[in-house]
């Protein structure tokens, strides 16, 4: 009988097929999954509302960290009507990466 949990083991074996981006440390998923839920929500994160979370390290950390995400193409960084302000985006790179890893947790629940 199989397990719930095969599923899971299962995506997670799909998953490690697709990383077309360079990796992300711990810190920078945190952050990219702050975006991507941002994204979803069509909700409009700003440096300042990512650095303004403390538990994800100081500011000069993460300012780092955005760095470090945008030269690996996870993200973009585009002006707004305030030129003081910088919009954090998904790339169309990092985009197709949840396409894929969606694609993954189907396959795995489908058991294909």
């Amino acid at each position: 009988m199989k397990r719930p949990a095969d599923t899971y083991f299962r995506f997670l074996e799909l998953s490690e097929e697709s990383h077309a981006l360079p990796a992300l440390d711990p810190l920078e998923a945190c952050m990219l999954e702050a975006v991507a839920r941002a994204n979803f929500a069509s909700k409009r994160l700003s440096v300042r509302d990512l650095m303004s979370k403390s538990e994800l390290g100081s500011a000069a950390t993460l300012h780092a960290r955005i760095s470090s995400m945008r030269k690996k193409g996870w993200i973009m960084l585009r002006a707004t009507e305030d030129a003081r302000r910088k919009q954090i985006e998904l790339t169309p790179a990092a985009l197709k990466h949840f396409d894929m890893l969606a694609e993954a947790f189907a396959k795995a629940a489908d058991g294909t």
